[in-house]
C-alpha cells in the first residue's frame, strides 16, 4: 500500500495553493478516474459541498481507490503538460517509481527512473532529448517499434555531435568518445563498452530493422535501457 504521508505529500505538491490543480481540475480528473475503476469518491464536482481546501479534496478522494489505482492515478497527474518542466513534480514521479513502483499493473516494462533522469540530462540537447522522446512515444504506445529504435540511435548521435561540437555519424565517434573518457580521467574499458554498443547498433539494425520489421519489445527495452545509461554517463562525464 502507499502510506497516508506519502499521499499527503502528494497532494501537498499537487494540490499547491499557487501551482498546483484547481478545485475544478481535481474534480474532473478524479471523477474520470472514478468512472473508469467504478469507484465512489466524496468530491466529484466543484464547488466542493463542505467546502474543504483541494489538497484535503483530493486526499479524501485518493483514499477511495485501491493502491493500484492511487499509484496510477498520482503518477498520471505527475505527467500532465503544465508542469513538464517542475522539479518538485519530477522529484515526486521519482519517489513514486522507485518507492512503490511494484504496484504497477501494466505493460510498461522500462526503467522509469533511469528514463526520467536521462529526460533531466539531455535537458541542454534539445535535439537529442526530441528524437529520445519521439523514441519513447513510440515505444510506451506500443507502435512502431521499429522506427523508434531509430529514433534512440539517432537521439545518441546527435548527443555525440553536440558535445564534441560535429557532424560524425554515430560509428565515426568512437576515437572522440575514448579521447574524452581519458581526458576526464575515465578508463579505456569504458571506451571500449562504447566500440562494443556501435557495434551492437550496427550489427542489429543491419539484420532486422533494415530488413524486417519483426522487433521484439524485450530486445528494444535492453538497447532503452543501454543506451540511456551511455547517454546519461557522456553528458556527466562532458559536464566535469
Amino acid at each position: 500500500m502507499i502510506p497516508i504521508t506519502f499521499l499527503s505529500h502528494a497532494c501537498d505538491i499537487l494540490a499547491d495553493t499557487n501551482a498546483g490543480l484547481t478545485g475544478s481540475n481535481i474534480a474532473e480528473y478524479c471523477a474520470a478516474y472514478a468512472v473508469d475503476y467504478n469507484v465512489d469518491i466524496p468530491y466529484g464536482t466543484y464547488p466542493f459541498f463542505d467546502s474543504p481546501n483541494k489538497r484535503t479534496a483530493l486526499l479524501k478522494n485518493l483514499q477511495a481507490f485501491k493502491p493500484e489505482q492511487q499509484y496510477v492515478i498520482i503518477k498520471e497527474l505527475c505527467e500532465l503538460d503544465k508542469w513538464s518542466d517542475d522539479p518538485k513534480i519530477k522529484d515526486l514521479k521519482i519517489k513514486l517509481i522507485s518507492r512503490y513502483g511494484g504496484l504497477f499493473q501494466g505493460s510498461e516494462c522500462i526503467n522509469e527512473i533511469l528514463i526520467e533522469e536521462t529526460k533531466h540530462w539531455l535537458e541542454p540537447y534539445a535535439k537529442s532529448k526530441q528524437n529520445y522522446l519521439y523514441a519513447l512515444d513510440k515505444f510506451n504506445n506500443g507502435v512502431f517499434l521499429r522506427n523508434s529504435l531509430d529514433d534512440l540511435r539517432l537521439s545518441l548521435e546527435l548527443l555525440l555531435q553536440e558535445i564534441f561540437g560535429n557532424s560524425k555519424s554515430l560509428e565515426n565517434q568512437i576515437n572522440e568518445v575514448g579521447s574524452m573518457v581519458i581526458s576526464k580521467g575515465g578508463s579505456k574499458e569504458f571506451a571500449n563498452m562504447f566500440q562494443k554498443l556501435v557495434e551492437y547498433y550496427t550489427k542489429y539494425q543491419n539484420t532486422y530493422i533494415k530488413h524486417d520489421d519483426r522487433v521484439m519489445e524485450l530486445e528494444i527495452e535492453f538497447i532503452f535501457e543501454l543506451t540511456s545509461s551511455f547517454m546519461k554517463h557522456f553528458v556527466r562525464l562532458s559536464d566535469r
